[in-house]
């Protein structure tokens, strides 16, 4: 008896070490996430990102510091359907200065890394844009140069839709009559001025010809804002070995996407099935006026039992992770969760107070702490930093 008390003792204090350390480890660590869909829904739904948003939201400003975050990248968005984009990319950004403005002891809007370190020191939320789409620009440099001024550090050259300079993924793989593949003489213009700028250039979202053409343009690094791997799932979002071998040789990083449709290969059948099981319901919301993505929230919300069944594991972003690891090295890989654009995160990341487990498993996996700061965020600072200096 006295023995099976001592070595239950000696596990419950391996535990709590290793929990100390991994919590330790995150603590310590500058946590980055590059891409947070709240300001979407703070903005059409009238959420205030300062109040309690639990069972609402994936995020809000009292679970990201519970999370241990230090850096948010706020993802302005708007399909490719939005008429005047670059007035709603204002709206948005318009949505995060009054959060700032109501909560200077807690986040502010930061511009370069000089001031970020300075934030994340006095505990603060350091923040920052990136403008997921580059039709928000409206075909003009100009309004480029105003959202960079507004605090956009990165862009993404399109979304789903491609653009009349560049052409998206989707359609790349599933519009037969594309006017144009990859970058324009104009597509190529907008990269030069995304370098001149220190804006960085987004390969998130892009067809694989926009992607070359992008590499081959940029004189900085590049970011895949919130991507995965296609070794695992060959979805047109994710990037194939090639890519992630181009990222890491122009001394990018790329940013892990939490959604289960990236992750997980089945997740998709999944999903169809639970949608045709809900379709009269999502109809019926559809013909409210409400975006298919905001049908498909509600769904999620709603069927709460149904979704946790579907979602992607946890061990499966990080084999994710350690793919690229394995492929290219500790120094190109990070965190872009989508949180708030997505439905499904994986299991056990209900929301943004759940970082530290990601760090867990890292500890489990053997990581060093040096690695590990790297992957939290160190690999993505280094990115900024690049595209900061001037040519």
């Amino acid at each position: 008896m006295k023995k099976n008390f001592i070595a239950l003792s000696f596990l419950l204090s391996a535990f709590n070490i290793n929990a100390q350390s991994y919590q330790k480890i995150h603590n310590q660590a500058i946590v980055v996430d590059t891409h947070n869909d709240i300001l979407m829904k703070s903005t059409d739904n009238g959420l205030m990102i300062d109040s309690d948003l639990r069972g609402k939201t994936h995020t809000d400003l009292a679970r990201w510091k519970q999370g241990g975050l230090d850096v948010q990248l706020f993802s302005v968005f708007c399909d490719g359907d939005k008429k005047n984009p670059f007035a709603y990319a204002n709206r948005q950004m318009d949505t995060l200065d009054a959060v700032v403005a109501r909560n200077p002891d807690k986040i502010v809007k930061v511009a370069n890394t000089r001031e970020l370190y300075k934030a994340v020191k006095q505990h603060k939320i350091a923040a920052m844009f990136g403008v997921e789409g580059g039709h928000m620009i409206e075909d003009d440099l100009n309004k480029l140069d105003s959202l960079y001024k507004r605090g956009a550090r990165y862009m993404t050259l399109t979304w789903n839709n491609s653009t009349d300079w560049a052409s998206s993924a989707f359609e790349e793989r599933f519009k037969k009559d594309l006017s144009h593949k990859g970058l324009t003489d104009f597509g190529k213009q907008v990269v030069k001025r995304m370098n001149e700028l220190g804006m960085i250039v987004d390969v998130s979202h892009v067809g694989e010809t926009t992607f070359w053409d992008a590499i081959q343009t940029t004189t900085k690094p590049v970011v895949a804002s919130h991507s995965c791997v296609y070794h695992f799932n060959p979805h047109q979002r994710n990037l194939n070995d090639e890519q992630i071998k181009a990222i890491a040789k122009n001394g990018g990083v790329i940013q892990l996407n939490f959604y289960s449709g990236f992750l997980d290969s089945n997740f998709m059948k999944r999903k169809d099935a639970f949608t045709e099981k809900h379709k009269k319901e999502r109809d019926s919301i559809m013909k409210s006026g409400k975006e298919y993505f905001y049908a498909d929230q509600y769904l999620f919300d709603k069927y709460k039992y149904e979704v946790n069944a579907m979602r992607a594991p946890l061990s499966l972003l990080i084999e994710h992770m350690e793919y690229i690891i394995k492929l290219v090295g500790v120094d190109y890989v990070g965190l872009g969760s989508d949180f708030d654009g997505i439905e499904s995160p994986p299991q056990q990341l209900d929301d943004v107070s759940t970082y530290p487990l990601i760090t867990k498993a890292l500890v489990e996996k053997g990581y060093s702490k040096k690695d590990i700061t790297k992957i939290l965020g160190g690999n993505f600072l280094r990115v900024l930093k690049a595209n900061e200096k001037k040519n």
